[in-house]
């Protein structure tokens, strides 16, 4: 498919008249999500087609499929909503919009959020993606990791040994690890140990892992590890590992979390792009 045909497909949600968007046949979005739809974003999404005319239950149809943090969901759910076939489906993370383009080779994709998504192999450079899909890309190789650490520095300036908690399943976790952890290390003069979990059960020992081996930690954003925020507040009387400085990279807001056993200790920032 020709990117000028497939931006042309994409797009017709938006910059058709609204005198078709009232007399036409309602269209279909596919979206397939990794976490509950409450979330600010969605509505924020839902807010701005309605500016651009289309309004659910009107002229728009949106088939909203949740994995609920549960991965082995997401090939499945991407199934089904290709099989309702959609004019376009939308994707939020790297592990979501993969399965989509897997499921399909026709409906138009935009992924949401992508981590260097010529890396993950979703599409073939920046500039001329290719194929059905396309999107936002949130990375591109450098200092993302060395920005992090500097920045936890300037909050809890004694730190030498920074544990990076890691999904290992996420493709976007592997590229920053595989590109930047050992030059990080070196050029910044830290200890990097990884701590790793993949299902919810582990970020606890995951927690207590890091506590073991670093006075802070940096928890790179995911499906799995965005449920960590309320996770270490409900066993946080029970934890050490929420003693630590934490700095959460998650999509939606900043947020302050102070180490529980030390008032003195300066706080350290929940970074949520």
């Amino acid at each position: 498919m020709r990117r000028r045909d497939f931006i042309a497909g994409a797009a017709a949600l938006l910059v058709s008249s609204r005198t078709s968007r009232a007399e036409g046949p309602p269209r279909r979005i596919g979206y397939l999500d990794p976490v509950l739809k409450q979330l600010p974003r969605y509505k924020v999404w839902l807010d701005s087609l309605r500016d651009h005319g289309w309004i659910e239950g009107k002229n728009l149809i949106i088939d909203y499929r949740s994995t609920e943090g549960q991965a082995e969901r997401i090939p499945p759910l991407a199934n089904e909503l290709v099989a309702l076939k959609p004019d376009v489906l939308v994707g939020v993370s790297p592990q979501v919009a993969l399965a989509l383009k897997s499921a399909t080779a026709t409906i138009p994709i935009v992924f949401v959020a992508v981590f260097d998504p010529v890396a993950t192999g979703l599409v073939q450079s920046l500039s001329r993606p290719g194929g059905n899909i396309t999107g936002l890309a949130t990375y591109a190789p450098g200092d993302w990791l060395a920005k992090r650490i500097e920045i936890l520095r300037e909050l809890v300036p004694a730190t030498s040994k920074v544990a990076l908690l890691v999904n290992p399943g996420n493709p976007s976790h592997r590229l920053v690890l595989a590109n930047e952890l050992s030059r990080t290390a070196r050029t910044m003069g830290v200890a990097l140990p990884i701590v790793e979990a993949t299902t919810a059960d582990e970020l606890d020992v995951a927690f207590a892992s890091a506590a073991q081996q670093a006075d802070a930690m940096i928890v790179f954003s995911d499906n799995l590890t965005a449920r960590g925020p309320a996770r270490c507040r409900a066993r946080g009387k029970s934890s050490s590992a929420c003693d630590l400085p934490i700095q959460w990279v998650s999509p939606g807001r900043i947020d302050r979390v102070r180490p529980r056993h030390s008032r003195s200790a300066p706080p350290c920032w929940r970074l949520r792009r």
